[in-house]
């Protein structure tokens, strides 16, 4: 249900932006807010946590967090750099997410509230990126897809620091989550990073593919 709702609103405010040049600006700041503000409300709601919290749930390291501000940035400064992993990155891994939440509690809870409203704020940046600011990957073709490929390696890079450092799991790298999700079925660590690298490959293609017409 929850998943439902997000993407209704997310479709609304993506019709009321490509139908109205009036409307786009306050969707564009709505999504921009969104994103800026989903950290904020992510530490409030783990604030209603009974149990101590981890460094997991404090540090803005998960791929989920960076994204988000990357997305706030690419919103309102349109940078293509910014546009273009908020993108690849937003699509590519926060629907994944979105289809196997990793949730450690249920609704009514403010998690359960904070998960969704911090995936689809991103979800909803990244696609008014092409829908309504007419970005598009750099020619050739494969530019912008290997940019964010390689990007997305260096962040892997240092969720592995970070995790050492600190004994966290940021990016799954570590181990996989606790709640069934897609990576149970990519088999064992260290196996399933491997196929962390195909997945991204082919999802960044067909992400390319989707928008690759001339602007």
């Amino acid at each position: 249900m929850a998943a439902t709702v997000g993407l209704v609103v997310v479709a609304l405010l993506l019709i009321s932006a490509r139908r109205s040049a009036t409307a786009r600006p306050l969707v564009r700041a709505t999504l921009a807010f969104l994103t800026l503000t989903a950290y904020g409300y992510s530490q409030y709601a783990w604030s209603q946590v009974d149990h101590l919290l981890t460094w997991e749930n404090i540090l803005p390291f998960h791929l989920c967090d960076i994204t988000a501000f990357l997305a706030a940035y690419a919103l309102m400064k349109r940078k293509a750099w910014a546009q273009e992993l908020t993108y690849y990155w937003g699509l590519a891994a926060t629907v994944q997410a979105i289809i196997t939440p990793a949730l450690q509690h249920d609704f009514p809870h403010p998690t359960f509230f904070a998960f969704f409203f911090h995936h689809f704020a991103i979800i909803g940046a990244a696609l008014f990126i092409p829908l309504c600011d007419a970005w598009r990957p750099d020619r050739p073709w494969w530019r912008s897809p290997l940019r964010a490929f390689a990007c997305v390696n260096g962040y892997l890079l240092f969720a592995f620091g970070i995790n050492h450092a600190l004994g966290t799991n940021f990016g799954f790298v570590a181990h996989a989550p606790a709640n069934p999700s897609l990576i149970d079925h990519l088999g064992p660590w260290p196996l399933y990073l491997g196929a962390f690298q195909i997945i991204a490959a082919i999802l960044f293609l067909l992400l390319t593919l989707a928008v690759s017409q001339k602007k």
